[in-house]
């Protein structure tokens, strides 16, 4: 086994790192399968444009939430349309539904989910955040890239403010937050919450004598009606039983089995300090909007809640874990990995990210000079491949492929009036691996630069229409 292949699902980038600027470039410059937990919260295509007022921690922050449809996004869609047809057509759909805006929004998401896809480990688990403004077509795409039967939940996460008056219906008062994993075999951590006062008194009505530990009754009997090795007498009641005979004897020796007269069906015992409390479900009205007086406040637009961040990263990851926040603004998915002790990093085109993190940690954690995070604008080396031929080899390769063809106008050269391009740029997360390699003639070459290859087929698009 090589140096690179043991590199296989093990991440290249190093513990609390944060990188300033294009996440699609920083993802396909991460190894395969090396993270274990994505959440995003991109922007929700609300043709809004959102900036932190001035003099809060956030001053400076803003991004666009607008989106116009370009050459580029028309080549990279049909890009998409060679890997992924089923992908094609989720977008293509849209535009008729919905303008060529939501096209252009979701392209830009399509191909950063399908860098997700390749980063997620096997075991790993997406959450992606979003309200109703374009909710129904980010699911149709979560679909397309990971699979509908990998689709888990949708959860309504309920804000106390409502966004807007109702004058022309029900006020908006909810956020929608898709979770899919990457396979059927997945990490989950059941998670729960606080019986209420009510509920306790409703249920919990009694207690032992001697200790004063509340309890409630629950019922010992099986719903299922032919289960011969269950059903048996016990305390004179002959039943179709939950439990074996065994277990119930040594449950009824412990007091934990109690009959309320001869002849009654016995019941079990459950102690309210030995309860979990509620199983969350889908509808997360428990969790307040960060408020304006709140600790936590940064000031930074559309900032969600650490108790938020919390419940997603307890359930879907172990201490240890890397998690991975691509769009992480005011860094609150990363300050929620660090209190639960796991590996974080973080992405955003603001270098405001870097400072709040750091000014979180003090203010929140209470850490001693903050946490020491890794500011990078780079994009880093994936270690999970062999090392590339030589380019001169490559060339020999890619010349008997292309047939002597520029790959950009499609015209026949010689070999040596052929240059070697990277489709994607080795600044942009390329290798020079021959399949992110490719032979462009010295025009097509200069109009690409460092580009992708959507941007040269665009412009060339334009040069035979004029």
């Amino acid at each position: 086994m090589t140096t690179a292949t043991a590199q296989v699902g093990v991440c290249n980038v190093p513990n609390r790192t944060i990188f300033e600027g294009d996440n699609l470039d920083v993802m396909r410059g991460m190894n395969d399968a090396c993270v274990d937990l994505i959440y995003l919260d991109p922007p929700f295509n609300s043709n809004r444009d959102y900036a932190a007022p001035i003099g809060s921690k956030a001053a400076g922050a803003a991004f666009k939430d607008t989106w116009d449809l370009t050459d580029v996004d028309e080549a990279w869609h049909n890009e998409i349309a060679e890997t992924d047809l089923a992908l094609y057509k989720v977008i293509d759909a849209s535009e008729y539904s919905h303008g060529s805006g939501m096209k252009s929004y979701l392209i830009m998401m399509a191909v950063r989910l399908l860098e997700m896809r390749r980063i997620l480990k096997p075991t790993g688990s997406i959450y992606l955040h979003c309200d109703a403004t374009a909710g129904h077509y980010l699911k149709t795409l979560m679909d397309s890239v990971f699979g509908r039967e990998q689709f888990r939940n949708e959860v309504n996460w309920k804000r106390t403010n409502a966004k807007g008056l109702a004058s022309s219906g029900y006020a908006r008062n909810h956020d929608i937050i898709l979770y899919y994993s990457k396979g059927q075999d997945f990490v989950w951590n059941p998670v729960y919450t606080e019986l209420s006062p009510e509920y306790v008194d409703k249920f919990y009505r009694h207690k032992e004598p001697d200790t004063g530990r509340r309890y409630l009754l629950d019922n010992l009997t099986n719903p299922a009606r032919n289960r011969p090795n269950l059903t048996y007498e016990f305390l004179g009641v002959t039943r179709v039983w939950r439990w074996t005979r065994e277990r119930m004897q040594k449950a009824y020796e412990e007091g934990r089995v109690v009959q309320s007269k001869p002849g009654a069906v016995p019941r079990q015992k459950r102690y309210l300090d030995e309860s979990r409390g509620t199983p969350v479900d889908t509808m997360w009205v428990d969790l307040k909007p960060v408020q304006a007086q709140s600790k936590e406040r940064t000031g930074y637009p559309t900032q969600k809640p650490l108790a938020l961040l919390e419940r997603i990263i307890q359930a879907s990851s172990n201490p240890g874990d890397v998690v991975l926040d691509p769009f992480c603004g005011c860094a609150t998915t990363c300050i929620a990995a660090e209190r639960l002790d796991r590996q974080w990093i973080g992405i955003d085109l603001s270098p405001l990210a870097v400072k709040l993190v750091e000014q979180r940690a003090r203010n929140e954690l209470g850490l001693m000079g903050g946490i020491q995070a890794i500011a990078r604008n780079d994009i880093p080396k994936r270690t999970d491949r062999e090392p590339p031929p030589p380019l001169r080899e490559s060339k020999i390769v890619l010349y008997g492929t292309q047939a002597g063809n520029c790959n950009g106008c499609g015209t026949h050269f010689m070999q040596q009036h052929l240059t070697v391009d990277h489709i994607i740029a080795t600044t942009k997360g390329g290798t020079d691996h021959i399949e992110n390699l490719q032979l462009l003639c010295n025009h097509c070459n200069s109009l690409k630069g460092d580009r992708p290859m959507e941007y040269l087929r665009a412009r060339l698009a334009r040069e035979w229409v004029h």
